[in-house]
């Protein structure tokens, strides 16, 4: 259904003088690239989330801030491409105290033309950030922050596991506005349990109140090895109804419209012009280079993805530079695939031209029966450029994505990439 289907960051197998090995006719189309640092640190593990995090208690981070330092000095010394974004993520990187994420900061602008960047966003949530790292990000060329509120519900953040309260949420926002970062995106999540169509309104109206540029709507997934899935397996928590989901994402799309937000993606919601620009180099299938442990990277037909253990990274950097506990050749057959997973779920869908040139094969052609079948359920349009689901299409994403997958020989169709952030 409405999965929460997000970007796969990863590059190289080292780095430096990498030459691509284009397997398969596969070609790069980019000259800029995406960078994803990640902070795994949280007060607390929520109960939904299976990013890697670790809680902050009687731990030390200045250690990992070191390490994120060497890496992006072993990174970006010789980058495959200019920086023309940067993503912060976590974890909850505001959780850092404010010397060391000044310290972080800094070494990003070090290696990083920051003049030259279109976006940096780092992740908050609410209740971390008072006025001085307001500052601290101000200073160290932050434009953007993207705000887990989650709900404006007390029950429902309880559900979720989440700290802060809802009015925890507007003075954070507040404090980011008074310290002059305009761009916020603001994250919500549907389909929690006990949620309602009039408290999902209420949430969505709260956030619009708050004037973000940018609002993310995720529905709940219940992943592998979180305490929520464990709970629901045990029936001492039960999901919500499929037909819920539907009415809350219909919903979403219908209030966000109305307060003149464009839906350019399935869970994202814009005004116009502030699109997520880190996002759309993943969705876009566009290079991006990871720091941090288990931070994922992907340039040059080659992933990476680091150790997803704070202790190792650090001894691994450290030793020699490199943390990085896999590494895969992105196939032709392999490349396809992405694009349409990832592609698809934008409102602008997979492009003709790009998907073209990076494989060697028409998508018209290659997908024509899946196009005119899908088609005539007005689930699916094609033009000369893009290849697009329909509003009644993206409520089917998972399945669809699948059928195109199949139709280009692809038999093993896992439908949930690394995440990141």
């Amino acid at each position: 259904m409405i999965s929460r289907i997000t970007a796969f960051l990863g590059p190289p197998l080292c780095w430096g003088a990498m030459e691509p090995t284009n397997p398969d006719n596969i070609s790069e189309t980019a000259n800029h690239c995406g960078l994803y640092i990640h902070v795994p640190f949280c007060e607390t593990k929520c109960g939904y989330c299976d990013f890697y995090s670790v809680p902050t208690k009687d731990r030390q981070t200045a250690p990992l801030v070191s390490a994120l330092e060497r890496e992006l000095e072993v990174r970006l010394t010789d980058p495959p491409y200019p920086v023309q974004t940067v993503f912060c993520g976590g974890g909850t990187p505001t959780i850092l105290p404010t010397e060391e994420l000044r310290t972080l900061l800094s070494a990003i602008g070090r290696y990083v033309t920051l003049s030259d960047l279109t976006e940096f966003t780092v992740e908050a949530n609410p209740a971390t950030v008072d006025d001085d790292k307001a500052t601290a990000l101000r200073d160290g060329g932050v434009t953007r922050v993207s705000m887990g509120a989650q709900s404006f519900f007390p029950e429902e953040l309880a559900t979720l596991e989440r700290l802060h309260t809802p009015d925890d949420i507007a003075p954070s926002v507040a404090t980011l506005r008074r310290a002059g970062i305009e761009q916020i995106n603001i994250d919500l999540i549907f389909g929690i349990p006990g949620q309602t169509v009039q408290t999902w309104r209420e949430s969505l109206n709260r956030a619009i109140e708050l004037e973000p540029d940018h609002i993310a709507c995720y529905g709940l997934t219940y992943e592998p090895d979180t305490r929520l899935t464990a709970m629901r397996d045990h029936g001492r928590m039960t999901p919500c109804e499929e037909s819920l989901e539907v009415d809350l994402y219909g919903t979403t799309i219908e209030q966000l419209t109305a307060a003149g937000y464009d839906q350019y993606e399935t869970s994202n919601f814009a005004k116009p012009g502030f699109e997520s620009r880190h996002n759309l180099i993943y969705w876009r299938n566009k290079p991006y280079v990871a720091v941090g442990p288990s931070a994922a990277g992907c340039y040059h037909d080659h992933r990476y993805k680091n150790i997803a253990d704070v202790n190792a990274y650090v001894r691994q950097i450290e030793a020699g530079g490199s943390a990085e506990a896999s590494t895969e050749v992105i196939t032709r057959e392999m490349l396809m695939h992405e694009m349409l997973m990832m592609q698809l779920r934008l409102v602008e869908g997979l492009s003709v031209t790009d998907f073209t040139k990076r494989t060697g094969a028409n998508p018209l052609e290659l997908f024509t029966g899946v196009i005119k079948r899908l088609g005539h359920r007005d689930l699916v349009t094609a033009s000369d450029t893009h290849i697009a689901l329909t509003p009644q299409g993206r409520l089917l994403s998972d399945a669809i994505i699948t059928e195109f997958a199949l139709a280009c020989g692809h038999q093993d169709v896992p439908l949930r990439v690394i995440e990141q952030g």
